[in-house]
């Protein structure tokens, strides 16, 4: 499984908050916005492309890299680092990055927990 689909399916469950948490949604909102501006500082248009899926699973395994070094644990509410993810799951799934193929590692492993 992809470190993208392994993200989305642990973080993806938490899009129903967004019919009744709406300081969430807007957190979410904000962190999907930041990404696709790191992730496509070099475009100059108004509206950012859709990220390209290497790229974003990078980006994705970077902040899991992060999160294991700090030895991180989902919270019961909404941090800092589960809004991130479910900005990356959201970034994944709005964009149909999950129906790649997986070229990344050994599908058996899992990162930060998440499997």
């Amino acid at each position: 499984m992809s470190p993208l689909a392994k993200i989305s399916s642990v973080f993806e469950p938490r899009f129903a908050e967004f019919a009744f948490e709406p300081a969430f949604t807007a957190a979410v909102d904000q962190h999907v916005a930041e990404i696709r501006d790191r992730l496509s500082a070099a475009h100059s248009g108004l509206f950012p492309p859709p990220p390209p899926r290497d790229v974003l699973t990078d980006y994705a395994l970077g902040f899991l890299d992060a999160l294991e070094e700090m030895d991180w644990r989902e919270p019961v509410g909404h941090d800092y680092a589960v809004c991130r993810l479910t900005a990356i799951s959201w970034l994944a799934l709005h964009h149909d990055l999950l129906t790649a193929g997986d070229e990344y590692g050994d599908p058996s492993s899992s990162a930060n927990g998440l499997t």
